[in-house]
């Protein structure tokens, strides 16, 4: 039988035991809520860092796009604050969708369609966040956003931080950051559209640097869990460029034009 001593002695080495094993066990739940915004500090300075980011005011982005054996071109310009102009090149004609801070509109020639029209609400949601030349990661607090840090997961074989971005429109984001570079692997996206939950996702690699700043110039897209992907390939990203207003803004068509009395 142990004696009253060797019992005290026994509480007094168990008790800071227990306490280490209950902070262990609780520490990362708390680590979750508290490193969100270090986690996002770091996928900022991976891509180059904040200063350079906000540097930059106009960006050109041209590749190619495949589905299939489909091929094609894409352009993409981005202008602070909030436009983007996005066009996929064909045969000679460009399909057109573009956002000037305030209305989207398209242009589909291969419906015959020639003229510029009014895009809806919701076909204008994801124009609306290409159009942040930062990504909705960077200050997303002040963008109405909110985020979250729920966990690691895999994503073919690599470790990633698994961040929620749930955006301002409703839409949800989880962001899958390479835990050794922090930069984005994969984003898994789900839009309300027309009633519907659509859920999509994309994967990024090949990142190079650009001025100081890392771009993906290749990434792949599609239906949530389908292998069908669009391949996009990018050739060239080009920063501060001088690209004048009225590309974004939507093109008064011949029936609109008034002419002046004399």
């Amino acid at each position: 039988m142990k004696s009253e001593g060797q019992g005290i002695a026994l509480r007094r080495l168990l008790c800071p035991l227990i306490l280490a094993l209950v902070f262990l066990v609780l520490s990362p739940l708390a680590a979750f809520t508290q490193t969100v915004d270090e986690v996002i500090a770091k996928n900022i300075q991976a891509h180059g860092g904040m200063e350079k980011l906000k540097a930059v005011q106009s960006i050109r982005t041209t590749g190619k796009f495949s589905q299939g054996s489909f091929r094609a071109a894409f352009l993409q310009e981005n202008k602070r604050p909030d436009k983007v102009r996005e066009e996929f090149l064909i045969q000679g004609l460009a399909q057109i969708q573009a956002y000037d801070a305030k209305t989207g509109w398209q242009i589909s020639p291969f419906g015959g369609r020639k003229d510029p029209e009014l895009m809806s609400q919701d076909d204008v949601k994801s124009l609306q966040i290409d159009a942040d030349i930062d990504g909705p990661m960077v200050d997303y607090k002040e963008k109405g956003h909110k985020a979250e840090l729920v966990g690691h997961d895999s994503v073919e074989g690599t470790d990633c931080y698994k961040v929620k971005l749930t955006l301002k429109n409703g839409d949800v984001r989880y962001y899958f950051l390479d835990v050794d570079s922090f930069l984005e692997i994969k984003m898994e996206n789900q839009s309300n559209i027309r009633g519907a939950v659509v859920f999509t996702e994309n994967y990024y690699g090949d990142y190079e640097p650009v001025n100081g700043l890392y771009f993906p110039f290749a990434f792949e897209s599609g239906q949530k869990g389908s292998q069908e992907r669009t391949k996009f390939t990018v050739d060239k990203v080009e920063l501060n460029v001088p690209l004048d207003d009225s590309l974004f803004s939507m093109p008064v068509t011949k029936a609109e034009t008034k002419v002046s009395p004399k």
